[in-house]
């Protein structure tokens, strides 16, 4: 698997180089569109503007699914001092855009850099930087263009809703881990080009049904609530796990999530994910997730009658700065292959 391994990461990369928080999707859906075509494969492009994706087979089908969209933020106002009053879009949290650099996107295409400061932010200056609370009243972005009032910044096409995207800081190790911001879920949705790939390299029999979907509305909520094709009968959302406290996943490992907010998963998908990687070896870890909801959650609660699942590389720092290992994709892809095999 090693080499499927490289190609997930150099996707990987490639898909955090395109900014798509929620919302703002065309392109990084362009670029995928356009790589499951390279594949082999005819993908369409759903109404939301996802990708969903048949890989082959018959029968009972099975649904793969991981988002691309990630955390971001938009215009909320323009200030008197030409600067930019943000909210934010999914969970991005206040205190991880502080310092921040970014993009600012108008509606006609042009693209502005950015910062985002706390307001007043020299502690030469401000007597109180310490003990200011971050919110998105409190935190602003400084355009790197010279403007000093809210006329000036009209005047380059930046209004209320234009969207603002934050670096993503991407970074692989010699040691095998990949940090950046806005893994969950990028990694995941490289993973599942990574076994597209495999399928047809690997001239792979498949012996049900097999659809991929890659969402654009997973942060907000809504991303699995559509395109679930007729024939599927289970439906695996493949996403971050979970790394941190009270939880006994690693980044090296494979991530099976028996329950989270929506409460547990499917019996008998968990115990076959079990089984399936107890039997070949693959290095996982069962968890609960205290605060988590998943594109399988969404297709439930919009009422498929499916049988669900949710599996994904260890992923440390949600939301935050996060960080992976190559080893917790390589597991990742093992156990999606093995258990349709």
């Amino acid at each position: 698997m090693k080499k499927y391994t490289d190609y997930i990461l150099t996707q990987a990369k490639n898909l955090l180089d395109i900014d798509s928080p929620s919302g703002f999707t065309e392109k990084v859906k362009d670029y995928l569109l356009a790589e499951y075509r390279s594949l082999g494969y005819h993908p369409k492009e759903t109404v939301k503007g996802g990708v969903l994706v048949d890989l082959g087979g018959e029968d009972d089908g099975l649904l793969l699914a991981a988002h691309v969209d990630t955390l971001g933020a938009m215009v909320a106002e323009i200030k008197s001092n030409g600067r930019l009053r943000l909210t934010n879009v999914g969970g991005m949290m206040p205190q991880n855009a502080e310092t921040e650099n970014c993009r600012v996107y108008t509606l006609d295409g042009r693209v502005y850099d950015g910062t985002c400061q706390l307001e007043d932010a020299s502690v030469h200056v401000n007597s109180k930087y310490r003990d200011t609370e971050r919110n998105y009243d409190t935190i602003e972005v400084l355009l790197d263009e010279v403007v000093k009032s809210k006329e000036d910044v009209l005047a380059l096409g930046i209004m209320n809703g234009s969207f603002v995207c934050f670096h993503p800081r991407t970074v692989l190790t010699p040691s095998g881990f990949i940090k950046s911001r806005f893994l969950d879920d990028k990694l995941s949705t490289a993973i599942l080009l990574g076994y597209a790939k495999y399928v047809k390299e690997e001239q792979v029999v498949l012996p049900r049904k097999v659809y991929q979907h890659i969402t654009v509305f997973e942060e907000v909520g809504h991303g699995g609530c559509a395109s679930v094709p007729s024939d599927v009968t289970e439906f695996l959302s493949v996403d971050m796990g979970c790394v941190g406290k009270g939880l006994e996943c690693t980044e090296q490992q494979v991530s099976i999530c028996v329950k989270d907010n929506g409460g547990p998963y499917h019996y008998h998908v968990v115990k076959k994910l079990i089984e399936t990687a107890r039997r070949e070896g693959i290095d996982f870890a069962a968890d609960i997730y205290p605060h988590y909801g998943s594109d399988a959650d969404a297709a439930l609660s919009a009422g498929a009658d499916v049988r669900h699942g949710l599996i994904g590389p260890g992923v440390y720092a949600s939301h935050g700065y996060e960080r992976s290992h190559r080893d917790g994709v390589e597991n990742t892809l093992r156990l999606i292959a093995a258990y349709l095999s």
